[in-house]
């Protein structure tokens, strides 16, 4: 069964707090109490001013108390999943300056303070002269497939999908120049990154990557969403290469509120591989229902398979740590359960999933197995 140690009784609490009594909650810390909380971190707002208009705290604090299973395995544990801080400012009128850092918590609880840095993440200027046209120089994330582009402060779920897991770059940040923007019911993003995964800023010996991207409103509340990447990474430079080894990969996202409680997300991704990773194929669904603004339940089927049939496919991050490798092909089963006590800024996720691994790298087995995640999320 999973620890219960104080970590994990922190994600806890709020569950306690349930149980106690929404109401209680609700009359000893009204919303107003978390606007003034969030609001302090806000050290300059002013849009009369001529150059500062703003100066806010940017960062957050995930941690995962989690419980999984297999004949074989078992892996119980809690992790600092996250925990970044820096700065977002605004010049002038236009003008952004957004810098971030990812510090190891799990080494300061093991009084290590040697490796707590860990990178840059978000290091760049932005410029935002209107809707329509938004640019981005330097550090950045670069967002594709339903998970992918989905910051980790909004997902649904505790975790990225296994199709995000395998056709997205989870190194995420970047360093490249992007433009986006909104002109009526379209969207886009189009951007030119390197594919280096150093700590700092990237470097182009180490190859590149082109993302571009379209969407397209539908009715008042859905949208339809292409995603293409071409990466050219460059294995014999002396930098690290952060993307997969996929030389194209396409995502198809479309999302809908069916009804004003009842929405879905869905995604197909496709990845042609290089360097002998196998051509990958994705498939992700995630209906919703929002019993209220504050409690939310979740179902997730998604999987990836190898066209070629190689083992070399990740599992569900937890999963992957039980099971210590790649499968050919990999299923998932979620249910979740969200409490949104001050939006997407302070939740508390919880979710059962079950995980199949087919044909395990080294062993030929398949893998079963089940988990449990209770998941606390801060942001600011």
């Amino acid at each position: 069964m999973m620890m219960m140690n104080k970590k994990a009784l922190c994600l806890l609490a709020p569950g306690l707090m349930v149980l106690a009594g929404a109401s209680t909650f609700a009359e000893e810390a009204p919303p107003t109490a978390y606007d003034k909380i969030w609001n302090s971190v806000k050290f300059v707002d002013n849009d009369n001013a001529k150059v500062l208009k703003s100066l806010a705290f940017t960062g957050r604090l995930q941690g995962d108390a989690v419980s999984f299973h297999s004949e074989d395995n078992n892996y119980d544990d809690f992790d600092w999943r996250r925990f970044r801080m820096g700065f977002k400012a605004r010049l002038f009128d236009n003008f952004i300056l957004h810098a971030e850092m990812d510090g190891d918590m799990n080494d300061v609880e093991n009084d290590s303070w040697d490796d707590f840095y860990g990178r840059l993440t978000d290091a760049y200027v932005g410029w935002n002269p209107s809707k329509a046209a938004k640019v981005k120089i330097g550090k950045q994330s670069a967002g594709f497939t339903l998970d992918g582009a989905t910051s980790s402060k909004k997902l649904l779920v505790p975790e990225r999908s296994i199709v995000a897991e395998n056709l997205w770059f989870t190194t995420e940040y970047f360093t490249g120049a992007g433009l986006s923007g909104k002109t009526g019911d379209w969207s886009y993003k189009a951007g030119g990154y390197s594919s280096s995964g150093e700590n700092e800023f990237g470097h182009f010996e180490s190859g590149y990557f082109a993302l571009l991207s379209a969407g397209h409103k539908i009715g008042e509340k859905g949208s339809l969403r292409l995603d293409y990447v071409y990466n050219d990474p460059d294995y014999d430079s002396s930098y690290k290469v952060g993307t997969k080894k996929l030389r194209h990969v396409a995502s198809l996202v479309y999302k809908q509120m069916v009804s004003e409680k009842l929405g879905i997300w869905s995604g197909v991704s496709g990845g042609i591989g290089l360097r002998g990773q196998s051509d990958l194929l994705g498939v992700e669904i995630m209906p919703f229902y929002n019993f209220t603004d504050s409690l939310q339940l979740v179902f997730q089927y998604a999987g990836v398979a190898s066209l070629d049939g190689n083992a070399d496919i990740k599992m569900a991050r937890y999963a992957n740590k039980n099971a210590g490798n790649t499968v050919e092909d990999s299923q998932n089963l979620l249910l979740g359960f969200n409490w949104y006590i001050y939006g997407h800024k302070l939740k508390w996720q919880n979710a059962i999933e079950y995980n199949y691994g087919k044909n395990l790298a080294g062993t030929g087995d398949d893998y079963n197995g089940y988990g449990a995640t209770s998941a606390l999320r801060i942001s600011w």
